[in-house]
């Protein structure tokens, strides 16, 4: 059933996710790209820009759809949605610095 769940929310979700990501990750790269912060400050800025994301989406689909969609995100699920994405933020400030 959980495979089941994770196939039909892919499509959509994944999306949805992907793309508020992104968003969040671009914004945080420009500006880091203005100043020069150590390498905690830097995880630390993708991190929170991942739990903002991931924040900013779940808690815009109730208004628009007038139901909360994703059943992990009601109630204190969406703190562990929130989580998800603080540490999706670090994976992806740790890929960034090992590029520069």
């Amino acid at each position: 059933m959980v495979f089941d769940d994770w196939l039909g929310l892919l499509p959509t979700y994944g999306v949805i996710i992907g793309i508020g990501l992104l968003l969040a990750f671009i914004a945080c790269n420009l500006l880091l790209r203005k100043r020069q912060y150590s390498y905690g400050i830097n995880v630390l800025l993708y991190a929170l820009a991942g739990a903002f994301s991931l924040c900013v989406m779940l808690v815009s689909m109730q208004p628009i759809m007038d139901i909360t969609l994703i059943a992990g995100a009601r109630g204190n699920g969406i703190y562990a949605q929130m989580l998800a994405g603080f540490f999706g933020g670090i994976m992806f400030a740790s890929f960034d610095q090992k590029e520069n």
